[in-house]
């Protein structure tokens, strides 16, 4: 089956999605999957090629593409979808926590028409989802976005996995950032603004932290969440959070003293979600270290599961990526 795709967003993820296309292609083909590329979308033009992109010359070129002949200058992604033959959009340009744009309009745009969807642009889903979703099924189109929330780990999908099952509460660390804070102040007794200064130095951190360090990257997520898997109706203007930045060391060391440690969890429970710090046993598997991120599912019928992955990256965003779009395939090719 042959499937024409277009790249929004040529950042970190959208260069490790074409590197990963490119390497899985044996893989991509056993399956009958032909993925054609025949769009890649930036802020300031596309690269067009209705038959297909040479995704080994774009990578090669690397932030030279723009000298490429198929480089079309103030090319918009937005005017351009409805007049390409695409199946599936893949979106990921980077998040706007405030408005979600221009993410949503392309994935609205794609869905109108008929063009199924794979993101990893966050704010869309924390502020759109049901607009999304009901915009979805009118079409008849699939919008899948696994790589939204820990990246790689199959926090979305588990819910295949578990349709004999229920998931009734979810409790989760979700930032890799606070929590490699909140670990380095607990392991050495450092102070918040030395853990931090030591993340930004590592690359963990933005120069600007505070979505990750006021706790609305991971309520975005929790969002996401508990929309996708507890069928409930939020946006992020429904959680309640609290950041870890009033955390001292003080605090690290009382809690330790009683045996626990405090972890920046993202919790939905009963139709709510919070985002704050927390006191929990140093023995729970929830006291994870570094940057990782964990998601502890509670379900009706087997009690707690429980899934732990790198929660950011390239790679792990695009591999996410790239299974939505074999997810779609199989779907579509049983119908």
């Amino acid at each position: 089956m042959k499937l024409n795709c277009c790249l929004i967003g040529k950042g970190n993820v959208g260069t490790c999605l074409l590197e990963l296309i490119e390497e899985k292609k044996p893989t991509l083909k056993n399956m009958g999957i032909d993925l054609v590329v025949i769009a890649i979308f930036e802020f300031d033009g596309a690269l067009i090629n209705h038959n297909g992109l040479n995704i080994s010359k774009i990578i090669e070129i690397g932030d030279n593409f723009r000298n490429l002949e198929e480089w079309n200058e103030n090319l918009s992604a937005l005017d351009s979808i409805p007049n390409l033959n695409l199946d599936i959009c893949i979106e990921t340009t980077p998040t706007n926590p405030k408005t979600g744009e221009p993410a949503i309009s392309h994935i609205l745009k794609a869905i109108e028409n008929h063009i199924d969807v794979v993101a990893s642009n966050k704010g869309p889903f924390y502020l759109h989802y049901r607009k999304i979703d009901n915009l979805a099924r009118q079409n008849n189109c699939f919008v899948k976005y696994e790589a939204t929330v820990a990246s790689c780990v199959p926090a979305i999908s588990i819910k295949e996995s578990l349709l004999a099952n229920e998931i009734i509460s979810i409790k989760a660390i979700l930032n890799g950032t606070s929590n490699y804070i909140l670990s380095r102040m607990s392991s050495e007794g450092v102070d918040f603004s030395l853990a931090l200064k030591e993340a930004q130095e590592l690359g963990y951190a933005e120069s600007d932290p505070s979505l990750d360090i006021e706790g609305y990257d991971a309520a975005g997520k929790i969002v996401i969440l508990s929309n996708a898997l507890l069928d409930w109706n939020m946006n992020i203007n429904d959680v309640e959070i609290n950041g870890i930045s009033k955390i001292t060391p003080q605090a690290i060391e009382l809690a330790k003293s009683d045996g626990f440690v405090i972890k920046h969890l993202a919790i939905a429970k009963n139709n709510k979600l919070i985002v704050k710090p927390r006191m929990i046993d140093k023995d729970s598997p929830l006291n994870i270290g570094g940057t990782l991120n964990v998601i502890e599912f509670k379900t009706k019928h087997a009690g707690p599961i429980i899934l732990m992955g790198r929660g950011a990256g390239g790679y792990e965003a695009a591999s996410a990526i790239l299974n939505d779009i074999i997810s779609i395939h199989k779907i579509r090719s049983r119908r």
